[in-house]
């Protein structure tokens, strides 16, 4: 029998029987974190957005700013700042304005390890299979994606690539069915 007394349901499947049951959401409260993920020019010139985007999205983390840009000299110079003194650091500034870039903003329990797991080491030929890196990127600078090392990074960069109004804050009917109460 169904009841209509909540909005959200859950489907019980048990042996030549279908039941649904209302489900009582949890209200647990889980520290959230942000991250920056820049998909790099090559991501975009090779149509990979929304498969990099559907990995991100299946794995239960949340975008909560999203834009396509096209980077200057100044934000490079910032953004790539202790890569100056490097001999492909024209190379990069090069490659990242050689079509626009995609900046999210994503949230989730740990953003930023989750995320960074999800990426795959930085040289694609290394990265595990499995990882973004691992599975589309054969090179070390045409890496496929760009995402913050630390919650302080992401900060920073988060600052940098989205202006204030740009990140927002909705409602996540899906999080008592992505994390425990313990957070894990």
């Amino acid at each position: 029998m169904v009841t209509k007394k909540k909005r959200n349901f859950a489907l019980i499947v048990s042996y030549k029987t279908i039941n649904i049951q209302t489900f009582k959401p949890l209200n647990h409260h889980c520290p959230m974190e942000k991250t920056l993920i820049l998909l790099k020019p090559c991501t975009v010139q090779r149509r990979l957005i929304g498969e990099v985007i559907n990995r991100i999205e299946r794995k239960g983390l949340r975008i909560v700013g999203l834009k396509m840009m096209q980077l200057d000299d100044a934000i490079l110079n910032e953004h790539y700042a202790h890569l100056t003194e490097r001999p492909f650091f024209p190379w990069l500034v090069s490659s990242m304005k050689s079509a626009p870039v995609v900046a999210m903003c994503v949230e989730g329990n740990s953003a930023v390890t989750v995320v960074r797991n999800i990426v795959g080491a930085t040289n694609g030929r290394k990265a595990a299979p499995g990882t973004i890196r691992g599975d589309y990127s054969m090179s070390g600078q045409e890496n496929i994606i760009h995402a913050s090392d630390s919650v302080e990074s992401a900060e920073i960069e988060i600052k940098r690539f989205f202006r204030e109004g740009e990140i927002f804050e909705y409602p996540d009917p899906l999080h008592d069915f992505m994390y425990a109460p313990d957070g894990d």
